[in-house]
C-alpha cells in the first residue's frame, strides 16, 4: 500500500539516532519525515516551523470565533459606564 510522505526530506530512525541535529538541519527549516521500515513514523519539525504552525492554528481559531460572532447584535456602551 503506497504511503504519502508530507515532507521533501526523509530520514530513517537509525539516521536520527546517530545525528539528530544533522537530520533537523537537512530539512533546511522544513519538516523531515522520519521513517520506520520505509513508512513515516513521525515528522521532525524545527522549533521555528512549529512556532509558525502554532501561530497559524491560533489565527484560524480566532477567525472562527470572529466569524461565529459577526452576526450577533451590537451592544451600545458608554465609556463613562465602564
Amino acid at each position: 500500500m503506497p504511503t504519502t510522505i508530507l515532507a521533501e526530506t526523509a530520514a530513517s530512525l537509525s539516521e536520527l539516532k546517530n545525528d539528530p541535529m544533522a537530520i533537523v538541519a537537512s530539512g533546511d527549516g522544513f519538516p523531515v519525515a522520519i521513517l520506520d521500515h520505509n513508512e513515516p513514523a513521525f515528522y521532525c519539525i524545527p522549533a521555528k516551523a512549529y512556532e509558525m504552525l502554532m501561530d497559524k492554528l491560533e489565527d484560524a481559531e480566532l477567525a472562527a470565533i470572529v466569524e461565529s460572532r459577526k452576526l450577533q447584535p451590537e451592544i451600545d456602551v458608554a465609556w463613562d459606564e465602564l
